[in-house]
């Protein structure tokens, strides 16, 4: 083993949550023990805690280039996707009852889908190709007078694949103007500069946690004169559309997690990607380990595949910077996963499973992957906190431990 890493933890599992950055603890402590009043109240103390607010929506704002009045905080990407969906579909239900969304996304939007499905919504489920992309002329061709909104997530958050959102939205409104547009950004948001008035967006999702940030904390951008109906109901908070007392030690700090995730963010992307490559090419030699989606190729970078999601790259390069899925020969992955945690590596399950009944993973299945990789597929996805040293090591731990466990596991 190496004595390097003796003691000390390789955390792969940025994909799930991140640790919050120092900047980002600083502010909610204070938030929590100093400013803690409630921003609703008139005296000082309700000011204070109100600013935190404001300085919050200001940040955020200014790495989309929205409005600050468009943001709405909620509890995470779960409730940001649900308000964007449930709200919508409820609130323009005269103009039709049709929905599209993909056969890949994230259970907090696929959820939601299969409850309006029960509403009385029908619901166009788009296939992925194997690297995970939709097909732009599926989507044309789904597009009805009926349809009043879609929803496509911008990356995937099990194998991270990049999805051509510009290109998508301007198919939609020239099919259906009327259309509204829906972008899970939760994979996305910290590893691209998304600009949603630019790219046809009209409402995004993002999670505080993902970017370094606390968690139980996120929001949902609304373009100005969207109509959508809140799903919370109460004191009127945040302009009616989400009652509750606003989460000020959390809001504050995904404000500071925003600013800082967009600070030297180029050069953020290309150390991630250098990660990711370095992972990558690391397994090259290894015949029992196969990546799934596209590759990275020598002399590319992030700007490319920024540039393929904003509507203008070429589609080779269409994979996020974070994230790796991996398949393995003959190797459970809930056995791999342990096999790891025992070296201190942590990492993710290709597929979820609940604490009594496996579940495949609807991605992995939608992406064609050969039914023996369904449950012996691993999600690495790394954060600037990581390093070179820690990619070499799980690696050489992997070199160490398959070949092992392909020999005594039983499959």
């Amino acid at each position: 083993m190496n004595t390097t890493f003796e003691n000390k933890e390789v955390y792969f599992d940025n994909s799930a949550t991140t640790r919050c950055s120092e900047g980002v603890a600083e502010i909610v402590r204070q938030t929590f023990l100093k400013d803690y009043g409630n921003p609703s109240s008139l005296h000082v103390k309700g000011m204070e805690a109100e600013q935190y607010i404001r300085q919050a929506r200001e940040r955020i704002a200014r790495t989309l280039k929205v409005n600050e009045k468009e943001l709405i905080f909620t509890s995470g990407g779960t409730e940001a996707d649900n308000l964007a969906i449930i709200g919508a579909a409820m609130a323009n239900r005269r103009a039709g009852n049709h929905l599209i969304t993909t056969r890949i996304e994230h259970p907090a939007v696929s959820a939601p889908m299969h409850f309006l499905e029960e509403q009385g919504f029908t619901v166009t489920w788009l296939d992925v190709d194997k690297e995970g992309q939709i097909s732009l002329k599926q989507l044309q061709e789904a597009v009805t007078e009926e349809t009043i909104l879609v929803s496509i997530m911008y990356v995937n958050n099990e194998m991270g694949a990049v999805e051509p959102i510009a290109e998508a939205a301007r198919i939609i409104k020239e099919k259906n103007p009327n259309t509204l547009f829906h972008v899970d950004a939760i994979q996305a948001y910290g590893k691209f500069q998304i600009y949603p008035k630019k790219m046809g967006i009209d409402m995004l999702s993002v999670s505080g946690h993902k970017i370094h940030g606390p968690k139980g904390v996120g929001f949902l951008y609304v373009k100005e004169r969207t109509k959508l109906k809140p799903i919370l109901f109460g004191g009127g908070h945040q302009r009616g559309m989400r009652s509750g007392t606003e989460n000020v030690p959390g809001i504050a700090g995904l404000g500071q997690a925003a600013m800082e995730a967009y600070e030297n963010l180029e050069q953020k992307r290309q150390y991630l990607y250098g990660l990711r490559e370095a992972f990558v090419r690391g397994l090259a030699d290894a015949e029992w380990a196969h990546v799934n989606g596209k590759e990275l190729y020598e002399g590319t970078g992030s700007e490319e595949v920024n540039a393929w999601a904003l509507g203008s790259g070429e589609q080779a390069m269409s994979m996020a910077p974070h994230i790796v899925s991996v398949s393995f020969d003959k190797v459970r992955s809930e056995v791999l996963l342990h096999a790891l945690e025992e070296r201190s590596i942590y990492v993710s399950a290709g597929s979820a499973c609940s604490s009594n009944k496996p579940a495949v993973s609807e991605t992995l299945k939608s992406i064609g992957l050969k039914k023996e990789y369904l449950d012996t597929t691993i999600r690495f996805s790394f954060s600037a906190y990581n390093t070179p040293e820690e990619v070499e090591y799980c690696i050489q731990t992997l070199k160490e431990l398959v070949p092992q466990l392909m020999r005594f596991t039983r499959y």
